[in-house]
């Protein structure tokens, strides 16, 4: 077996290169299907993993939302009674809550107005874990003092940079003046430009039709020997509907899935990757077609010595496989340039993961072997008459 197919790899190989424009422009279109669908998956992931950076930070086992609510920029509140009622739950340690908001932030330097995500929390027991914010979150209880995401995207001001000048900065957030006494990293998302961390009390000031006891995310911290999902059974029976009762792990994939199925991201970026899958195809699809097209009284000859289908088909499948690979190269190596360049630009983490590597991989190979098959109904019809 083995031998047959070395046997055959040369012919493909000689096949592939003879016609070096031909071989360039099938290069070129595979590189730019593989581009496409490399920049398609990687911003709709990171739109998935700006979306859900807040809720890797949460601190808590299980955690309470509207059951209204489809995502965090659009989280609705529920009253505080309910977080307090899974107080006495056996294997509940204790509990915490988090308020939600979305404010106009006003750049310092030029007056113009942009979007960010605030979170409340109590400064004394905060219910995220920012790595470069907890030592910073006792400067919160004071009254309209605010940390600053510093992987905000520039157009929100240089903060940081004030920041070192004049501590604490003055800034205006839902024109209210507010000071920013430090900085954390956290990033920008797809609805939100920055990230705002502030205390409950501050929060309530900053949205003052808020009610203190419409809290939105309910934090359930549980004893260390306590089944997680049995606690969770035992809460969703004792509360009403009108909340979920989720862990992390749910809490985190409701989110993902408002992003890829409910909002136009993920709608927009799956239908651009099966766009450049189609576009790699029909390209593929007209490079082996012509090639067979050119060639055919050489595979008419071929059969007339003995040759089969089968054999001429093995040849037309190892060129197919052979673009795949010299074609995706070009194109992951570009596309690893493309995610620099964005991810400087919009702040979003934009990164090459193992996964879409071999899922891109995967895809060009069955790109261009689906385009073989296609093309091999010509080659069936080389016939040895047609060279006598």
């Amino acid at each position: 077996m083995l031998r047959k197919l070395f046997r055959k790899t040369p012919l493909a190989w000689l096949q592939v290169k003879r016609e070096k424009t031909r071989l360039f422009v099938a290069l070129a279109g595979i590189g730019f299907a593989d581009i496409l669908m490399f920049f398609q998956l990687g911003l709709m992931e990171s739109a998935y993993v700006s979306a859900t950076a807040m809720h890797y930070r949460l601190r808590g086992d299980l955690f309470l939302i509207n059951s209204v609510s489809d995502n965090v920029q659009t989280i609705k509140p529920f009253s505080r009674s309910r977080l307090f009622q899974t107080a006495g739950t056996d294997g509940v340690a204790s509990i915490n809550s988090l308020y939600l908001g979305v404010g106009r932030w006003r750049n310092p330097t030029n007056r113009t107005f942009w979007q960010v995500q605030i979170y409340g929390l109590n400064p004394s027991n905060p219910a995220m874990d920012v790595a470069d914010a907890t030592s910073q979150f006792n400067k919160l209880k004071m009254l309209n003092y605010v940390l600053y995401d510093q992987a905000a995207r520039p157009d929100l001001g240089n903060v940081a940079e004030q920041l070192q000048q004049s501590k604490p900065l003055s800034a205006q957030l839902n024109d209210l003046q507010i000071k920013v006494t430090g900085v954390f990293t956290m990033g920008a998302s797809f609805s939100a430009d920055g990230n705002l961390i502030v205390s409950d009390s501050t929060f309530l000031r900053l949205f003052s039709e808020r009610r203190p006891d419409d809290i939105d995310v309910g934090l359930i911290t549980l004893k260390p020997n306590a089944n997680l999902k049995q606690v969770q059974a035992n809460l969703k029976a004792k509360l009403p509907n009108d909340v979920l009762i989720l862990t992390k792990e749910e809490f985190i994939q409701r989110e993902r899935n408002y992003w890829s199925q409910v909002s136009p991201i993920g709608v927009i970026f799956g239908f651009g990757t099966v766009v450049g899958f189609l576009v790699g195809t029909v390209i593929v699809y007209q490079i082996l077609y012509s090639d067979v097209s050119d060639h055919l009284p050489e595979y008419a000859t071929l059969k007339a010595m003995g040759y089969g289908d089968r054999f001429l088909i093995g040849i037309l499948l190892q060129e197919a496989l052979i673009l795949a690979i010299l074609g995706f190269i070009p194109g992951f190596a570009i596309s690893l340039g493309l995610y620099g360049l964005v991810a400087q630009a919009t702040l979003l983490p934009v990164k090459m993961s193992v996964d879409r590597l071999v899922l891109v991989l995967s895809l060009t190979l069955v790109m261009c072997i689906a385009s073989g098959a296609i093309a091999m109904r010509k080659l069936q019809s080389a016939d040895p008459a047609d060279i006598f």
